[in-house]
């Protein structure tokens, strides 16, 4: 819990916007509102603008601010449900933000806000809001020939945002007589204010391709994290040149993709609040400006570092503002319920309900679950036993070669108490792409390809396709420095591979790892031999399921290092599970084409062959499939 402060400002004023924005701050600072850290940066970064904001050129205007708290309570009416046909009483959380965005000046007079980002959770009421403000300049914001847009991925996710607005238009007397729609009922596709010649309509990025002629007053963006680039963000804010204060809009809840649009604004909103471009892990209060700083209102909903709304509700506030108005506890709590009982479907929840930016809508594995398992190390010694997984591409995926060795064994306990050894491995990833259209791939992919190139992280093979001589070559330099045990392979493209390791004289123990579930390979003769002259359990054979069953486990049992790598890590964050087939087998997918997961399979391979070639068996059971199994027993949020 912050520690309450008390910070009251001189030019305070009872009956005030100024005095409704501040007693929310000041609630929120003291423990009484609890909030997240991004949303106490912003609440002190208003106190801080109150006092010093003068020198940067910045003052409060009450009487924009009260201009726009009558719009809403007074001329607003919301539909649906059961707020249907109710005056908008603004809740504290919308008076901070609206006051804050309407009040705040330039010493000119204009807005000082020329963008806004809110991002909170599902059911907190951005959309109504946001169409609220859409008419507001439409019709009262005294712009001539204002255009506001409704913008968003979709046609049909922008006109959420619209529909909201046509419907509060409708709803309210004063509004309806001013604006007049055009389209059928429930067919609206533009509202018009006659009297300045201005319009509100939807739009999206496959109605407004070039962006001819755009001069937005305002672009309200719903579901940012939708987006899939920044392209009808910018194509808006382009045509802002033609208006004195005008306002970018941006609504969303968390997302799923740490390359997207939606992260890098969420990223630079979460540090204008903190007030520096270096925040520490916790978001602590630095309160700087810099170019453009001043321009960005922030208001981010998240949880802090130690929360963990699977066990803990008393958090569930301070991604969901509006719980108990427009959400209920108790809704929440049925979420949370069904994310227990279903470990897949809980990054989703995560996402929508608790503001956890994960990385895929339904992940593998939670990051920090995988963080924890990430480190720096040194390769092991020379004649280190390593083990395999190739997972080769042509012209669009990675080529992927993953290392896995054995370092020891670790004593482990069965439910029932009893003791067993279980191996321990360390693991790295060494990824390969075509050089020549490295920049085509990362900008279309969305990831910085070039920087990890630069970094090390990627070797780039001159030409548009992978040359399978550079994968052997780079094998075979492993060969010479390592014992390779075996290599586990995808079929896809492995007979070039083996003549170009053949070509160079490398000789290779290779064993086919199917992908899919329905066949399981037979399992390498020299290896029954061995577990039969050892005493062990006979080897099951490769196969995907099995594989990354066996991920699993090591990453849980944090019997496994993974060497640091942005691109493994990417592509663990990107895989997710298929549906299961006839017998109920899982192996991972990626949910967009742009996301690879090409080190992930590789990974889970060469795992599968060490496994497989380990001293000590292992249990083959996964937590997943475990009814009584929570992800609150990860210890990852």
């Amino acid at each position: 819990m912050t520690k309450k402060t008390k910070t009251t400002s001189t030019t305070e004023a009872t009956g005030s916007a100024l005095a409704r924005v501040s007693a929310y701050a000041q609630r929120v600072l003291d423990g009484d509102i609890v909030a997240g850290p991004h949303v106490r940066n912003a609440c002190r970064r208003h106190f801080d603008d109150l006092e010093r904001g003068a020198s940067r050129g910045i003052r409060w205007d009450d009487a924009a601010a009260r201009r726009v708290f009558n719009f809403f309570e007074r001329k607003l009416r919301l539909s649906e449900g059961q707020f249907d046909n109710q005056p908008f009483i603004l809740q504290p959380m919308q008076e901070f933000i609206l006051g804050s965005i309407f009040g705040w000046k330039r010493a000119d007079g204009t807005r000082r806000f020329r963008r806004a980002y809110i991002e909170a959770g599902k059911g907190c009421g951005k959309s109504p809001l946001v169409g609220g403000i859409g008419l507001y300049g439409l019709v009262y914001d005294n712009e001539p020939g204002a255009q506001i847009y409704a913008a968003a991925a979709t046609k049909d996710q922008a006109s959420i945002l619209f529909r909201d607005a046509v419907k509060m238009m409708r709803q309210s007397p004063d509004l309806s007589k001013k604006v007049k729609p055009s389209g059928g009922f429930e067919r609206e596709y533009n509202l018009a204010h006659l009297k300045s010649a201005s319009f509100f309509r939807p739009m999206s990025k496959e109605a407004g391709k070039t962006g001819s002629g755009l001069r937005p007053h305002f672009a309200l963006c719903d579901e940012v994290h939708e987006h899939p680039g920044p392209e009808i963000m910018r194509m808006l804010e382009a045509g802002f040149k033609f208006r004195r204060q005008p306002l970018l809009m941006m609504i969303t809840n968390s997302g799923s993709d740490r390359l997207s649009v939606c992260w890098r604004e969420h990223e630079m909103a979460c540090n204008v609040a903190a007030g520096t471009q270096t925040p520490d892990e916790v978001y602590e209060y630095v309160g700087e400006t810099w170019p453009g700083s001043d321009e960005l209102f922030s208001y981010v909903c998240a949880l802090d570092k130690d929360d963990d709304p699977f066990e803990d509700d008393s958090c569930w506030i301070k991604t969901n503002p509006l719980m108990g108005v427009t959400v209920s506890k108790e809704y929440v709590a049925s979420q949370v319920a069904f994310a227990k009982n279903f470990p897949s479907d809980a990054p989703g929840i995560l996402r929508l309900y608790f503001c956890v930016w994960t990385d895929a809508h339904s992940s593998w594995m939670p990051r920090k679950t995988v963080e924890s398992v990430m480190a720096d190390f040194d390769l092991p010694a020379d004649g280190s036993p390593v083990f395999l997984g190739i997972d080769l591409s042509r012209h669009q995926d990675l080529t992927c070669v993953a290392y896995v060795t054995p370092t020891g064994h670790r004593e482990m306990e069965r439910p029932d108490g009893s003791k067993f050894l279980a191996p321990t491995f360390d693991a790295w990833v060494e990824s390969f792409t075509p050089a020549d259209t490295l920049k085509e791939r990362a900008e279309r992919d969305k990831a910085p390809y070039v920087q990890w190139v630069k970094d090390g992280y990627i070797q780039a093979i001159p030409g548009e396709r992978i040359r399978y001589d550079y994968v052997a070559y780079s094998v075979a330099q492993s060969d010479k420095r390592f014992d390779i045990k075996a290599v586990a392979y995808d079929q896809y493209a492995y007979k070039e591979f083996m003549e170009a390791c053949g070509a160079l004289g490398l000789e290779l123990v290779h064993r086919d790892h199917p992908q899919g579930g329905l066949r399981r390979n037979k399992p390498d003769e020299a290896l029954v031999e061995q577990a039969k002259a050892e005493g062990l359990p006979e080897p099951g054979g490769l196969w995907m399921p099995g594989s990354i069953r066996e991920v699993e486990m090591l990453i849980i049992d944090k019997r496994i290092r993974l060497r640091s790598n942005p691109v493994l890590m990417t592509a663990l964050m990107a895989a997710t599970f298929s549906k299961p087939d006839a017998l109920g087998n899982k192996y991972l997918v990626k949910e967009t084409s742009h996301r690879r997961i090409d080190p992930a399979v590789a990974l889970c391979m060469a795992v599968g062959a060490a496994i497989d070639g380990a001293a000590a068996p292992v249990s083959k059971a996964s937590p997943w499939d475990d009814p009584d199994f929570s992800l609150s027993q990860l210890g990852a949020f």
